[in-house]
Order: structure tokens, then C-alpha cells, then sequence
């Protein structure tokens, strides 16, 4: 079985500091346009198939919560 990881924003607690996005070494993440309820601009997932769950951005991310990897299993 092949593995596809794909980062989930969760866009409430994301508070736009952009350190995942930075941290990000397959370009999945970018700061985005829309804001969320606390008037805060969140990260947008826009490079989705790249990511190779490193997590390397759920590890730079200070705000517990706001981002997380998750996995999905494909039969090839």
C-alpha cells in the first residue's frame, strides 16, 4: 500500500504567522486571503500532492491545534 499525506488547517486557530509556510520544503502551504473569525488571514493548503508528511510544519507551528498531517492509505 502507498501512503498520500496532506496537511489539515484548521482555519479558527491558525493565526497567520506563516512559519509552516516557510518551513514547508515542497511549497504545500501559503498564506491566504480569506480571513478567519478572529479577522486573522490563515495558511490555504494550494500544493496538496506534494506533500510527503514530514511534518515539518506541524512542528514549527505555534499555536496548538491549527495544523495537523494526516494519512491516507491507496492500494496501488
Amino acid at each position: 500500500m502507498k501512503k498520500r499525506y496532506f496537511p489539515i488547517i484548521t482555519n479558527d486557530e491558525c493565526k497567520g504567522c506563516g512559519r509552516c509556510v516557510i518551513a514547508c520544503p515542497k511549497g504545500v502551504l501559503a498564506l491566504g486571503s480569506a480571513l478567519n473569525a478572529a479577522g486573522l488571514p490563515f495558511v490555504a493548503v494550494e500544493n496538496e500532492e506534494a506533500c510527503t508528511g514530514c511534518s515539518l510544519c506541524f512542528y514549527t507551528c505555534p499555536e496548538p491545534g491549527a495544523i495537523r498531517i494526516a494519512e491516507e492509505k491507496e492500494d496501488e
